[in-house]
């Protein structure tokens, strides 16, 4: 699969910013350390941030440490967590991945990927049984700020209908093509300006293209302006 680099990345840059001309530019600031994230970005998984923002603090709430989760009941874990919905997947999930990390560090902290190289770092999540790309890369970028750029489903869809990678590119295959597209500075704030457009204007149905700051630059766009297709 060849993809001109240089070209899109200057889109990618022209992209961004009329992005943060429309929603501002976020500026990384932590506010969870690599294990917190990790459970959190779990927790996320299907679900709205409401939902699995009130499931983390219940968790939270619940528990002192995420030792004493480790060693709880997964049915307590369950009944904390209850509010984010899939409950009883995502309790088994967290302890089995509580009770790894113990296992292979001999406490329940990921503070040391703090000290590792991206890939090393990234490689190491993956293990994990439920943790993908997107999953591994959400932690390395909010919890460490690393340049590491998370393809959630609205990055997918909107990077397909932009033509940054064909629409037969998984999600996958996305991560590694949009990480080499997008310049170490733009990853935090691209990542959760795109976010935002998913959900207010490029959504998965009925798309407000219309609307869209990005529209000259869209192709999807482009054909509904020109009634070659309908808003789905």
């Amino acid at each position: 699969m060849c993809y001109n680099q240089p070209a899109r990345m200057e889109t990618i840059r022209r992209i961004a910013a009329l992005l943060e001309s429309e929603y501002g530019r976020p500026e990384y600031e932590p506010t969870h350390g690599p294990l917190d994230e990790l459970v959190l970005t779990i927790l996320s998984q299907n679900t709205s941030s409401v939902n699995y923002g009130r499931a983390f603090e219940s968790l939270r709430g619940r528990f002192g440490s995420w030792d004493e989760v480790r060693l709880a009941d997964e049915s307590e874990i369950e009944d904390a967590i209850r509010v984010g919905g899939l409950a009883r997947i995502k309790a088994g999930r967290i302890k089995r991945v509580l009770n790894e990390i113990h296992s292979l560090r001999g406490e329940t902290s990921l503070d040391f990927i703090a000290e590792m190289p991206d890939e090393d770092a990234r490689e190491f999540l993956l293990r994990f049984d439920g943790v993908g790309l997107k999953t591994a890369s959400c932690v390395l970028m909010f919890s460490l700020g690393r340049p590491v750029f998370p393809v959630d489903t609205h990055v997918h869809r909107i990077a397909k209908r932009l033509g940054l990678i064909t629409s037969s590119v998984s999600a996958d295959v996305a991560h590694e093509l949009l990480g080499e597209m997008i310049p170490d500075e733009l990853v935090y704030s691209l990542h959760i300006n795109l976010v935002t457009h998913g959900r207010r204007v490029c959504k998965a149905r009925n798309p407000r293209c219309r609307e869209c700051v990005l529209l000259e630059l869209c192709p999807y766009g482009r054909g509904f302006r020109r009634g070659s297709q309908t808003e789905r």
